[in-house]
């Protein structure tokens, strides 16, 4: 494929120069496409609250050698189960994908994948974080099991609602609650009140992604929380990322955290207050900008958590 047929057929939100056009086999790359691959971000905001909630429970408890693999397995399930989500979303959104500008050269839309190669794809990618998931102890297994009725849900969430980014929230956050439960074997209130505090945060980062489509959805009929809340959303956010702030600090403390996790605490929350300050709802290029700009908030407070493990 030439240079100029790559950028043809590159979806609008992924990176000029990923890897998914510059390396892989011209075969695989409407699949990975589809899975997102060449979006990497939300792979993060899947995975982070896991890593996030490992780090609490070893800090709680103390780290263990079997938490390698915990973190491990969470990295693999994330890139897995984040992109059969993807292929969920996108077959239940394939008549509105075609018209909306952003997501009109996604693999299925374009006609890279067909419906059927699609579902396949999905089963596999399924099968794969199957296998992830039965190497951990059993009270992971069944939160991972359960976590498959929000993943369902979600997808349909914008034809009823004007709040889906709640049900992406209950979602991208099951990990906090999963990890947990991997390394303890059971939940206790630290990974309830992070798993609570993640829900805020996503509807904070995903009310800033929503409002690069909010023009498309509105003509489609699509609702977020980005049309719902116009011309008030910094307020909103305020409000969402102070939440997410104190909800993950109470979180720490019912871990007992050491002073690394204040610090990490604080540096999450002085990214987000630059969010906030930095938005500009009708500038798509900085919302997609302030939006892939949460891996690093959520690196900053996993950093608290797994210094206080280890050095407090």
């Amino acid at each position: 494929m030439t240079a100029g047929a790559r950028a043809e057929s590159r979806v609008a939100d992924a990176a000029p120069a990923n890897w998914v056009d510059l390396h892989a086999p011209g075969a695989w790359r409407p699949y990975l496409r589809l899975m997102r691959a060449d979006r990497p971000i939300g792979t993060w905001l899947l995975l982070l609250p896991c890593w996030q909630s490992l780090g609490l429970a070893a800090m709680a408890d103390a780290p263990r050698l079997g938490d390698l693999w915990i973190f491990l397995a969470c990295g693999l399930g994330a890139v897995v189960m984040r992109g059969a989500g993807c292929v969920l979303n996108d077959i239940a959104d394939r008549d509105f994908d075609g018209r909306v500008e952003r997501t009109k050269l996604r693999p299925i839309p374009s006609g890279a994948v067909t419906l059927r190669q699609a579902a396949l794809f999905m089963g596999a990618l399924g099968l794969i974080g199957l296998m992830i998931l039965l190497t951990l102890n059993k009270a992971a297994i069944w939160l991972g099991v359960l976590s498959l009725i929000p993943v369902a849900v979600y997808p349909f969430m914008k034809r009823i609602t004007w709040w889906p980014q709640v049900f992406l929230g209950i979602a991208f956050n099951w990990g906090a609650l999963l990890a947990w439960a991997a390394h303890a074997g059971s939940l206790s209130l630290a990974p309830v009140l992070l798993y609570l505090g993640g829900i805020f945060w996503t509807l904070g980062y995903d009310t800033i992604y929503a409002h690069q489509d909010k023009e498309d959805d509105a003509l489609i009929g699509v609702k977020s929380t980005a049309r719902l809340f116009g011309a008030q959303t910094r307020s909103w956010m305020i409000g969402f990322y102070v939440a997410a702030v104190l909800l993950a600090g109470a979180a720490g403390w019912a871990a007992g955290a050491g002073w690394p996790f204040w610090i990490g605490l604080c540096a999450y929350g002085a990214h987000l207050v630059w969010q906030i300050r930095s938005l500009r709802i009708d500038d798509a290029a900085q919302c997609l900008k302030l939006f892939r700009s949460n891996r690093d908030a959520g690196l900053l407070l996993m950093a608290g958590a797994w210094g206080a493990a280890f050095l407090a």
